[in-house]
Protein backbone atom coordinates (compact mmCIF):
# COMPACT_ATOMS: atom_id res chain seq x y z
CA UNK A 1 0.00 0.00 0.00
CA UNK A 2 0.83 3.20 -0.77
CA UNK A 3 0.63 5.86 1.59
CA UNK A 4 0.83 9.66 0.74
CA UNK A 5 1.00 10.81 4.45
CA UNK A 6 3.51 7.94 5.63
CA UNK A 7 6.10 7.05 3.88
CA UNK A 8 8.05 3.81 5.77
CA UNK A 9 10.49 3.67 3.33
CA UNK A 10 11.34 7.65 4.08
CA UNK A 11 11.85 7.44 7.25
CA UNK A 12 14.18 4.28 7.15
CA UNK A 13 16.53 5.86 4.64
CA UNK A 14 16.06 9.10 7.06
CA UNK A 15 17.53 6.65 9.93
CA UNK A 16 20.22 5.52 7.86
CA UNK A 17 21.31 8.52 7.27
CA UNK A 18 21.13 9.83 10.57
CA UNK A 19 23.50 7.47 11.74
CA UNK A 20 25.97 7.57 9.12
CA UNK A 21 26.40 11.30 9.76
CA UNK A 22 26.57 10.67 13.43
CA UNK A 23 29.26 8.40 12.86
CA UNK A 24 30.82 10.48 10.28
CA UNK A 25 30.75 13.45 12.84
CA UNK A 26 32.46 11.01 15.35
CA UNK A 27 35.31 10.13 13.18
CA UNK A 28 35.83 13.61 12.20
CA UNK A 29 35.93 14.44 15.49
CA UNK A 30 38.48 11.59 16.18
CA UNK A 31 40.67 12.55 13.46
CA UNK A 32 40.74 16.10 14.16
CA UNK A 33 41.47 15.69 18.04
CA UNK A 34 43.59 12.51 17.65
CA UNK A 35 41.61 11.13 20.34
CA UNK A 36 38.87 8.62 20.02
CA UNK A 37 38.07 9.32 23.67
CA UNK A 38 38.18 13.05 24.37
CA UNK A 39 35.62 13.51 27.19
CA UNK A 40 33.72 11.43 29.32
CA UNK A 41 30.65 11.50 26.59
CA UNK A 42 32.81 9.32 24.91
CA UNK A 43 33.25 6.36 26.91
CA UNK A 44 33.14 7.56 31.04
CA UNK A 45 34.80 4.55 32.17
CA UNK A 46 37.67 4.73 29.73
CA UNK A 47 37.87 8.48 30.11
CA UNK A 48 37.64 8.15 33.80
CA UNK A 49 40.90 5.97 33.93
CA UNK A 50 42.87 7.22 31.46
CA UNK A 51 42.48 10.80 33.67
CA UNK A 52 43.47 8.87 36.60
CA UNK A 53 47.01 7.87 34.53
CA UNK A 54 47.35 11.19 33.44
CA UNK A 55 47.67 12.78 37.21
CA UNK A 56 49.76 9.85 38.39
CA UNK A 57 51.91 10.39 34.73
CA UNK A 58 52.41 14.36 35.53
CA UNK A 59 53.26 13.61 39.25
CA UNK A 60 55.93 11.18 38.26
CA UNK A 61 57.67 13.92 35.86
CA UNK A 62 57.49 16.09 38.70
CA UNK A 63 58.83 13.41 41.21
CA UNK A 64 61.36 12.54 38.25
CA UNK A 65 62.85 16.28 38.18
CA UNK A 66 62.78 16.46 42.53
CA UNK A 67 64.92 13.45 42.19
CA UNK A 68 67.35 14.93 39.70
CA UNK A 69 67.68 17.75 42.23
CA UNK A 70 68.36 15.84 45.07
CA UNK A 71 70.69 14.13 43.19
CA UNK A 72 72.72 17.05 42.31
CA UNK A 73 72.94 18.18 46.22
CA UNK A 74 74.13 14.92 46.93
CA UNK A 75 76.87 14.93 44.09
CA UNK A 76 77.54 18.58 45.61
CA UNK A 77 77.97 16.83 48.89
CA UNK A 78 80.06 14.12 47.56
CA UNK A 79 82.03 16.84 45.72
CA UNK A 80 83.03 18.62 49.05
CA UNK A 81 83.89 15.57 51.07
CA UNK A 82 86.45 14.47 48.06
CA UNK A 83 87.57 17.47 48.79
CA UNK A 84 88.16 16.92 52.62
CA UNK A 85 89.48 13.66 52.05
CA UNK A 86 92.07 15.05 49.77
CA UNK A 87 93.17 18.31 52.11
CA UNK A 88 93.29 15.46 54.96
CA UNK A 89 95.54 13.57 53.29
CA UNK A 90 97.74 16.66 52.63
CA UNK A 91 97.80 17.00 56.36
CA UNK A 92 98.70 13.70 56.90
CA UNK A 93 101.86 14.01 54.83
CA UNK A 94 102.99 17.58 56.33
CA UNK A 95 102.61 15.75 59.97
CA UNK A 96 104.58 12.92 58.83
CA UNK A 97 107.17 15.01 57.28
CA UNK A 98 106.96 16.77 60.83
CA UNK A 99 108.01 13.69 62.26
CA UNK A 100 111.68 13.70 60.71
CA UNK A 101 112.03 17.47 60.87
CA UNK A 102 114.75 18.67 63.53
CA UNK A 103 114.60 22.57 63.39
CA UNK A 104 112.00 24.20 64.90
CA UNK A 105 111.73 26.89 61.96
CA UNK A 106 110.29 24.19 59.38
CA UNK A 107 108.35 23.03 62.11
CA UNK A 108 106.94 26.07 62.14
CA UNK A 109 106.24 26.30 58.74
CA UNK A 110 104.35 22.59 58.64
CA UNK A 111 102.29 23.66 61.54
CA UNK A 112 101.57 26.90 59.35
CA UNK A 113 100.38 24.76 56.55
CA UNK A 114 98.48 22.28 58.51
CA UNK A 115 96.40 25.63 60.19
CA UNK A 116 95.74 26.90 56.44
CA UNK A 117 94.71 22.97 55.49
CA UNK A 118 91.99 23.17 58.47
CA UNK A 119 90.97 26.75 57.00
CA UNK A 120 90.65 25.13 53.73
CA UNK A 121 88.76 22.11 55.26
CA UNK A 122 86.30 24.66 57.18
CA UNK A 123 85.50 26.44 53.83
CA UNK A 124 84.34 23.51 51.76
CA UNK A 125 82.57 22.20 55.02
CA UNK A 126 80.77 25.48 55.02
CA UNK A 127 80.50 26.21 51.57
CA UNK A 128 79.36 23.24 50.36
CA UNK A 129 75.84 23.49 49.48
CA UNK A 130 73.14 23.43 46.32
CA UNK A 131 69.48 24.57 46.47
CA UNK A 132 69.84 25.88 50.22
CA UNK A 133 70.59 22.62 51.78
CA UNK A 134 74.18 21.55 53.12
CA UNK A 135 75.19 17.75 53.55
CA UNK A 136 78.37 17.88 55.32
CA UNK A 137 77.64 20.39 58.22
CA UNK A 138 75.79 19.25 61.54
CA UNK A 139 73.28 20.74 62.60
CA UNK A 140 71.44 21.20 59.01
CA UNK A 141 68.30 19.08 57.99
CA UNK A 142 68.60 16.40 56.29
CA UNK A 143 67.73 15.92 52.63
CA UNK A 144 64.28 13.75 52.08
CA UNK A 145 62.76 13.92 48.59
CA UNK A 146 60.13 12.07 47.32
CA UNK A 147 60.42 8.87 45.51
CA UNK A 148 57.27 7.31 43.93
CA UNK A 149 53.47 6.59 44.78
CA UNK A 150 52.10 3.26 45.51
CA UNK A 151 48.50 3.24 43.91
CA UNK A 152 47.43 -0.04 44.97
CA UNK A 153 44.03 -1.80 43.93
CA UNK A 154 42.41 -1.59 47.89
CA UNK A 155 44.04 0.79 49.83
CA UNK A 156 44.94 4.42 49.40
CA UNK A 157 48.19 5.67 47.38
CA UNK A 158 50.98 5.38 49.68
CA UNK A 159 54.48 7.96 49.08
CA UNK A 160 57.53 6.43 49.32
CA UNK A 161 59.82 8.69 50.10
CA UNK A 162 64.32 9.24 50.18
CA UNK A 163 66.12 10.06 53.16
CA UNK A 164 69.84 11.61 52.94
CA UNK A 165 71.78 12.14 56.16
CA UNK A 166 74.08 14.90 56.80
CA UNK A 167 77.07 13.86 57.44
CA UNK A 168 77.89 15.94 60.18
CA UNK A 169 82.03 16.38 58.87
CA UNK A 170 82.82 19.54 61.00
CA UNK A 171 81.74 17.28 64.04
CA UNK A 172 83.47 14.20 62.66
CA UNK A 173 86.79 16.53 62.08
CA UNK A 174 86.31 18.25 65.58
CA UNK A 175 87.35 15.39 67.21
CA UNK A 176 90.61 15.72 66.60
CA UNK A 177 90.68 18.80 69.09
CA UNK A 178 89.42 21.32 66.72
CA UNK A 179 86.32 23.89 67.09
CA UNK A 180 83.72 23.14 64.26
CA UNK A 181 81.40 25.98 65.85
CA UNK A 182 83.71 28.97 65.09
CA UNK A 183 85.08 28.99 61.80
CA UNK A 184 87.91 31.50 62.16
CA UNK A 185 89.60 29.28 65.11
CA UNK A 186 89.61 26.23 62.83
CA UNK A 187 92.45 25.62 63.16
CA UNK A 188 95.77 22.40 64.32
CA UNK A 189 94.54 19.60 66.86
CA UNK A 190 95.53 20.22 70.31
CA UNK A 191 97.91 17.19 70.08
CA UNK A 192 99.72 19.16 67.55
CA UNK A 193 100.19 22.71 69.14
CA UNK A 194 99.79 21.71 72.98
CA UNK A 195 103.19 20.57 73.29
CA UNK A 196 106.80 21.95 72.24
CA UNK A 197 106.43 21.12 68.22
CA UNK A 198 108.99 24.13 67.02
CA UNK A 199 111.73 22.83 69.99
CA UNK A 200 113.21 19.41 68.14
CA UNK A 201 112.58 18.06 71.62
CA UNK A 202 110.22 15.01 72.33
CA UNK A 203 107.83 15.82 69.30
CA UNK A 204 107.86 12.29 67.67
CA UNK A 205 105.12 10.98 70.27
CA UNK A 206 103.08 13.50 70.16
CA UNK A 207 103.58 13.89 66.09
CA UNK A 208 102.71 10.17 65.98
CA UNK A 209 99.39 10.45 67.90
CA UNK A 210 98.39 13.29 65.34
CA UNK A 211 99.41 11.19 62.43
CA UNK A 212 96.88 8.16 64.03
CA UNK A 213 94.08 11.08 64.83
CA UNK A 214 94.26 12.20 61.24
CA UNK A 215 94.37 8.95 59.86
CA UNK A 216 90.99 8.32 62.02
CA UNK A 217 89.50 10.94 60.60
CA UNK A 218 90.30 10.32 57.15
CA UNK A 219 88.82 6.78 57.73
CA UNK A 220 85.31 8.63 58.65
CA UNK A 221 85.21 11.14 55.92
CA UNK A 222 85.64 8.42 53.35
CA UNK A 223 83.03 6.32 54.84
CA UNK A 224 80.82 9.37 55.05
CA UNK A 225 81.80 9.90 51.51
CA UNK A 226 81.00 6.19 50.20
CA UNK A 227 77.48 6.60 52.15
CA UNK A 228 76.85 10.20 49.91
CA UNK A 229 77.87 7.96 46.57
CA UNK A 230 75.89 5.33 47.63
CA UNK A 231 72.83 7.80 48.10
CA UNK A 232 73.56 9.56 44.35
CA UNK A 233 73.59 5.80 42.84
CA UNK A 234 69.93 5.68 44.86
CA UNK A 235 68.95 8.46 43.92
CA UNK A 236 70.42 8.26 40.21
CA UNK A 237 68.49 4.80 39.74
CA UNK A 238 65.11 6.16 40.66
CA UNK A 239 65.12 9.06 38.84
CA UNK A 240 65.70 6.75 35.82
CA UNK A 241 63.01 3.62 36.93
CA UNK A 242 60.07 6.89 37.50
CA UNK A 243 60.89 8.29 34.13
CA UNK A 244 60.78 5.15 32.85
CA UNK A 245 57.56 4.77 34.59
CA UNK A 246 55.92 7.87 33.61
CA UNK A 247 56.62 7.03 29.62
CA UNK A 248 54.65 3.76 30.36
CA UNK A 249 52.05 5.36 31.80
CA UNK A 250 51.88 7.82 28.94
CA UNK A 251 51.75 5.09 26.33
CA UNK A 252 49.00 3.29 28.31
CA UNK A 253 47.34 6.58 28.22
CA UNK A 254 47.84 6.67 24.18
CA UNK A 255 46.65 3.26 24.15
CA UNK A 256 43.30 4.42 25.71
CA UNK A 257 42.25 6.86 24.02
CA UNK A 258 44.31 8.10 21.39
CA UNK A 259 42.53 7.13 17.67
CA UNK A 260 43.64 4.86 15.35
CA UNK A 261 44.33 7.75 12.43
CA UNK A 262 44.48 4.97 9.71
CA UNK A 263 41.15 2.83 10.92
CA UNK A 264 39.89 6.26 11.72
CA UNK A 265 40.97 7.55 7.46
CA UNK A 266 39.75 4.23 6.54
CA UNK A 267 36.35 4.57 8.05
CA UNK A 268 36.23 8.39 6.86
CA UNK A 269 35.96 6.98 3.42
CA UNK A 270 33.58 4.35 3.65
CA UNK A 271 31.04 6.83 5.62
CA UNK A 272 31.14 9.55 3.17
CA UNK A 273 30.36 6.81 0.47
CA UNK A 274 27.38 5.51 2.64
CA UNK A 275 26.57 8.89 3.62
CA UNK A 276 26.29 9.78 -0.35
CA UNK A 277 24.09 6.52 -0.94
CA UNK A 278 21.77 7.43 1.93
CA UNK A 279 20.91 11.20 0.50
CA UNK A 280 20.30 8.88 -2.77
CA UNK A 281 18.13 6.60 -1.12
CA UNK A 282 16.37 9.28 0.66
CA UNK A 283 15.71 11.27 -2.83
CA UNK A 284 14.35 7.73 -3.84
CA UNK A 285 12.30 7.36 -1.02
CA UNK A 286 10.96 10.83 -1.40
CA UNK A 287 10.00 10.52 -4.38
CA UNK A 288 7.67 7.43 -4.58
CA UNK A 289 4.78 8.98 -3.45
CA UNK A 290 4.73 11.42 -6.46
CA UNK A 291 4.10 8.19 -8.64
CA UNK A 292 0.75 7.89 -7.06
CA UNK A 293 -0.08 11.66 -9.00
CA UNK A 294 0.21 8.98 -12.32
CA UNK A 295 -3.01 7.61 -11.03
CA UNK A 296 -4.85 10.97 -11.63
CA UNK A 297 -3.74 11.56 -15.09
CA UNK A 298 -6.71 11.53 -17.99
Amino acid sequence: MTSILTNNSAMVALQTLKSVNAQLGKTQADIATGKSVANAKDSAAVWAISKVMETDQSAFKTIQSNLNVADAVVTTARTGAEKVVESLRSIKDLAAGAYNTATASEKAKITTDINLKFKEIASVINGTQMNGVNLLKSGTADLKVLASLDRGATVATKTNSISVATTGLDTLIGALGLDPAVPATFGVSTIFTATSLDVSADDTTNIGAFITAIETSISGVLEKTAQLGSYGKQLTGQAEFVGKLADSLKAGIGALVDADMEESSARLQALQTQQQLGIQSLSIANQAPAAIMALFRG
